[in-house]
């Protein structure tokens, strides 16, 4: 009888460390494999996008690369995780490229996906071969406010409780109003809508205020790798204080579509398909 305990308590313990030790690292992402190629792209969505943003685009290169596609946490109805922050998304991208042995990745980041691109350029120069920027810039607030400074120990909860007391119905309302000022195609702007709606509330405040907070314009100094950025053709208005904001990133090749507005890819099609063409033809 007491061999027969002894042998349950081992049993007992293999199970816990196999439950343990085999579980599957999370990330604060969902990721879609697509493609068999051998140089890795990986795509990262704008804010409260699905990855779904980069369906035309995985489709047109697949054939040639792998493409890893995101969808962040919290973001068109991927389930949020706790402590959501711009560093920790960042530091966490750059765990999956290192953890899965994805050897020198193309990475390709719009809106503020763009600025997580920028970010681990900056900060992970070894582990990126290139990046393609859509429609970011270092500090989108600076834009506007040229004397921008960034806050230590910026407090979101504010932010946070003005979007967690609205309704749904409200919430709908005010995303209906802002995306055709960010999409001229129609014809998908109900989807964009939709990923906002089944996006979490609280994630959406809390990175929309970090975001908001984020100055790169000293850290994208480190930035070794070729880089495309594509901006919409509004900014061509604002060109100076574009270029201002970019004059630290040596290997930048700033390019302005022809039309449309901040969802690139869909607004001025053709054109972003010959600038990412172009580029990732370049070995």
């Amino acid at each position: 009888m007491r061999k027969l305990t002894v042998l349950a308590v081992i049993l007992l313990f293999l199970a816990l460390c196999a439950n343990v030790f085999g579980q599957t690292k999370s990330y604060p992402f969902e990721v879609k494999k697509t493609g068999q190629g051998k140089q890795s792209l990986i795509f990262i969505p704008g804010f409260a996008s699905s990855g779904d943003v980069w369906k035309e685009t995985t489709a047109k290169f697949e054939k040639n690369f792998t493409c890893y596609t995101l969808t962040m946490a919290g973001f068109a109805g991927v389930k949020p995780q706790p402590d959501a922050t711009f560093k920790n998304w960042e530091s966490k991208i750059a765990e999956y490229i290192t953890d899965n042995k994805i050897e020198k990745p193309i990475i390709i980041g719009h809106s503020m996906g763009g600025g997580l691109t920028l970010a681990l350029a900056a900060d992970y120069p070894r582990l990126i071969g290139k990046i393609v920027i859509v429609d970011s810039l270092p500090c989108l607030a600076a834009l506007m406010n040229p004397s921008f400074t960034a806050k230590e120990n910026n407090d979101c909860s504010p932010m946070v409780n003005k979007m967690t007391a609205m309704t749904d119905e409200q919430f709908h309302q005010m995303q209906i109003k802002s995306i055709p000022q960010l999409l001229a195609d129609a014809t998908m702007q109900e989807t964009v809508v939709s990923w906002s709606d089944r996006s979490d509330r609280t994630t959406f405040a809390k990175m929309y205020c970090d975001f908001s907070n984020t100055d790169l314009r000293e850290k994208i100094k480190t930035i070794q790798c070729p880089s495309l950025v594509l901006l919409e053709s509004y900014f061509v208005n604002f060109k100076p204080a574009i270029e201002d904001q970019y004059k630290n990133m040596k290997n930048a090749n700033l390019q302005y579509a022809n039309k449309g507005l901040h969802f690139i890819m869909y607004d001025d099609k053709e054109w972003y398909f010959t600038q990412l063409n172009n580029f990732l033809s370049v070995k």
